[in-house]
């Protein structure tokens, strides 16, 4: 029971990456709009990685699909936080959903209480378990819907709780702001 309220959690978050690309072009599921360089993109790309490491590789349930960042070693210079020319949204976005596939398999499978070992933490580290890890991803997952929401709102201004019109301007008034459609004087 806790397994599939954690793989709702999941999906759920899951979801809410994904639909932070709808409609949008391809410049601006690529552009990075904060310092950190974080772009759409790119998160929904690093989560693909995400799921594949901890809920495949680190069970021994292995990927299926190579993920070229981690051949050849780039995602330890941040590789897997932006999409490459040639990597196309379909791609990505079908890697992404790969990896929900192979994690659903897992969690299906595997019990909470099943051993991990995560090789890339320090030997000390190293050996978890299955549901420590399931944890761990949905807690990352949501952190990164969240900022897919955040940069969703600065590309256009749509947030990720699709709030009503008017209510930007609803939450400036209670902050004590000028509305947004307050007439500027010259």
């Amino acid at each position: 029971m806790i397994a599939e309220d954690l793989q709702r959690y999941l999906q759920a978050s899951r979801d809410s990456v994904l639909s932070s690309l709808d409609g949008l072009s391809e410049y601006d599921v690529r552009r990075p709009l904060v310092p950190s360089g974080t772009n759409l993109l790119g998160l929904v790309k690093h989560l693909a990685g995400i799921e594949f490491g901890y809920l495949g590789d680190s069970v021994g349930r292995p990927a299926p699909v190579v993920l070229p960042w981690n051949e050849d070693g780039s995602v330890w210079e941040n590789g897997d936080m932006w999409a490459k020319p040639t990597e196309s949204r379909e791609y990505l976005v079908g890697l992404y959903r790969e990896a929900w596939r192979h994690t659903d398999a897992s969690i299906a499978e595997l019990p909470l209480d099943a051993p991990a070992s995560v090789p890339w933490w320090a030997e000390h580290k190293r050996e978890t378990t299955f549901g420590h890890l399931l944890v761990r991803v949905v807690a990352e997952t949501a952190q990164h819907a969240g900022h897919c929401d955040v940069v969703r709102e600065l590309v256009d201004g749509r947030s990720g709780a699709d709030n009503p019109d008017g209510y930007y301007d609803l939450v400036l008034r209670m902050a004590g702001a000028p509305s947004t459609d307050t007439p500027v004087e010259s």
